[in-house]
């Protein structure tokens, strides 16, 4: 769709619609760039304020995925003024603040319209240097794969959906989704990358396929390095799969090479589309060791390297390391 938009030409944008990058930046001066985005979707979870908490922590990924410092953010708000009582979203907007606040900004300002299902998010603004903006582009072959959190997000929340997850579940995977990734946006301006991106809507494989083919590699993948929360696996194995996951496993389908053992339920867990899911980062392998180093000090939830960004045009997944 955006090929049918006019091509950006002002010279002080240094990312835009280009590539499937995370967040717009804008250069403001020779040590200052703006980064601007806007996220927002429909409840997850059946709790106001924890579904306020989730919305914010997501949107606030996409800032710290280009390396960025959050600045402050106004509310995106879709709400059935005359079907709800206005307390629920007095709860989710309680949420979306009390995460802006733990992520040390503000929420000044927003927009709500009526509508038929509730819907929340925030636009978020951040700022960087302009020569440390990290791009979902730029993968090199032999760089590391790292991922900041554990994969499962979407299945657990199609079985909270379904009626078949117990509350210390979905109160553990509330927990992963509000968890902010600012300690992976701490660990990649110790430690640069070569490209990073956030795990979201099309799945670990969908958001590295954006990078590698960006950047014109492949990568390999070993499946038992990738963390996954213990759950998912069960419930994937009881067709407990949302349908965004099918897609994405779909759409891969000529993208990536699947070896010897990988079987369906393996698939899908790696193409899970996830909400709030953790940072996926290409690391120089010569800098590989003090960029786990770094995430275990900032206290990344996982801090995994699941695999090497290799030459070629396609993701081969492998059961076992070379």
């Amino acid at each position: 769709m955006l090929r049918h938009l006019p091509v950006i030409t002002d010279p002080d944008v240094l990312v835009g619609t280009a590539f499937a990058d995370d967040a717009g930046v804008y250069r403001l001066s020779d040590e200052l760039a703006l980064v601007a985005t806007v996220d927002f979707f429909t409840p997850i979870v059946d709790d106001p304020y924890a579904f306020g908490l989730i919305a914010a922590a997501n949107a606030l990924s996409d800032i710290y995925a280009m390396g960025a410092r959050p600045l402050f953010a106004l509310n995106v708000v879709g709400f059935p003024r005359d079907r709800l009582p206005l307390d629920v979203l007095t709860r989710i907007l309680a949420g979306g603040c009390d995460k802006a606040a733990e992520a040390g900004i503000c929420i000044i300002g927003g927009h709500s319209i009526d509508d038929p299902e509730p819907k929340y998010g925030l636009s978020v603004i951040g700022q960087v240097h302009p020569d440390r903006v990290v791009r979902n582009v730029g993968a090199r072959p032999g760089d590391r794969l790292f991922l900041t959190k554990p994969l499962g997000s979407g299945i657990i929340t199609t079985a909270i959906k379904r009626g078949l997850a117990r509350p210390p579940l979905i109160e553990r995977i509330t927990r992963l989704m509000a968890a902010l990734n600012r300690p992976g946006a701490e660990a990649m301006t110790a430690v640069p990358p070569s490209a990073g991106t956030d795990v979201t809507g099309y799945g670990l494989l969908g958001h590295l396929w954006e990078m590698v083919s960006g950047s014109g590699v492949g990568a390999l993948v070993t499946l038992e390095r990738v963390p996954v929360l213990a759950e998912a696996w069960d419930l994937a194995r009881q067709d407990v799969v949302p349908g965004g996951t099918r897609r994405n496993l779909a759409y891969l389908s000529d993208k990536v090479v699947w070896g010897p053992g990988i079987d369906e339920v393996d698939r899908l867990v790696l193409c899970d589309a996830q909400t709030s899911g953790g940072l996926l980062v290409a690391i120089p392998p010569e800098r590989a060791a003090a960029f786990h180093e770094a995430l275990v000090n900032f206290g990344a939830l996982a801090a995994e390297e699941i695999g090497t960004i290799v030459e070629g045009d396609r993701i081969v997944v492998q059961r076992t390391a070379a």
